[in-house]
């Protein structure tokens, strides 16, 4: 491993500690395990059990734009390398996206030149593409929330959220030079792609990343993708409001004087789960491993600013929601790797 490499792995881990310890430090543990205890995990396995649905959903729809590249491809090795990546991501942050595409370039077939038809960055590119889509998604999702609720959430994503986006005004400067600086440096690779070696096999990768992100304009039935993903995040919302479901079960009696903060955890209902979905959506932009410290912060933050629960008590329901993924992504990605080294 490079120094710069195990530098950024420290900030990593270490960005994760530091949230975790903010979310937890206020936290009476006797009272902590006792309502985990006493939580109803018949719904906490009924989340998990969602959640591999999810991973299938986006498995299938990843391999709708996986397909115009290489038909050949089959459902079983895109479910596992999805599945494989979220165990990576555990370990190593943003890791399991390079991996899942290494995967997909290894059980593609060899096209008449001689590469792989899903080759790494032609897969890469559908992933991006995969991503992006799911931003957009997440946007328009938050658009609708806030459209219909403005009055409960708006103070939250304007001062918390992008409070400190649209507190850098050179930020649109920033990114409109980068993709000038990007644009020049496509033009400048196509133009010596032929008279330098290093930049020809620089744009056959920009290239084949560019194959992927436009695999979108190929893909049959679209229809069916938008489909899929409603289902996926059909599956993001109900994974977070079986988790209401879930506290639902617990004695109020257990947390003793941070009784009616429970309590109205517990009364939370389908808009919230939706809202706080989208939410802990929001912190997987925080590159730290398996979204460790930055969903527990995220959410507890967003249930204490908005509906006055304690941190406290929205660290249960933060626990419960992001502990039963990382099970549940451990399990699969643990599974999935053992099939693929058979």
């Amino acid at each position: 491993m490079k120094a710069k490499d195990g530098i950024k792995y420290a900030l990593s881990f270490g960005v994760a500690a530091v949230l975790l310890w903010f979310s937890f430090r206020n936290v009476e543990w006797s009272q902590f395990w006792m309502a985990l205890k006493s939580c109803s995990w018949g719904f906490v396995l009924l989340s998990m059990l969602i959640g591999v649905a999810s991973f299938f959903f986006r498995a299938v729809r990843w391999k709708m734009l996986l397909d115009p590249l290489d038909p050949s491809l089959r459902l079983g090795p895109v479910f596992n390398a999805i599945n494989i990546s979220y165990l990576v991501n555990m370990v190593i942050p943003r890791g399991g996206d390079v991996i899942r595409n290494v995967y997909i370039a290894k059980h593609s077939e060899t096209g008449p030149d001689g590469y792989k038809k899903a080759s790494f960055e032609k897969a890469l590119g559908t992933a991006v593409l995969d991503r992006l889509w799911d931003g957009v998604v997440m946007i328009l999702l938050f658009i609708v929330v806030l459209g219909l609720m403005w009055s409960r959430y708006g103070s939250f994503v304007t001062e918390t959220l992008l409070g400190s986006v649209a507190a850098k005004r050179n930020t649109v400067l920033v990114l409109a030079g980068l993709a000038v600086v990007g644009l020049l440096a496509v033009w400048a690779l196509y133009h010596y792609r032929e008279r330098n070696p290093l930049a020809g096999k620089i744009w056959h990768f920009v290239r084949g990343l560019g194959e992927g992100l436009l695999s979108c304009l190929k893909m049959k039935s679209a229809w069916k993708f938008a489909v899929y993903t409603l289902l996926v995040w059909g599956c993001y919302w109900m994974m977070s409001a079986t988790i209401i479901w879930a506290v639902q079960g617990i004695n109020p009696a257990v947390l003793g004087g941070q009784a009616s903060g429970l309590t109205a955890l517990q009364q939370l209902g389908l808009p919230d789960a939706l809202f706080l979905c989208l939410v802990g959506a929001v912190s997987t932009l925080v590159p730290v491993p398996g979204g460790f410290g930055a969903f527990h912060y995220v959410v507890s933050l967003a249930l204490s600013a908005i509906y006055g629960i304690p941190m406290e008590i929205g660290i249960i329901f933060a626990t419960l929601s992001h502990e039963s993924q990382a099970i549940t992504q451990m399990l699969c990605g643990a599974v999935s790797y053992g099939l693929e080294m058979k």
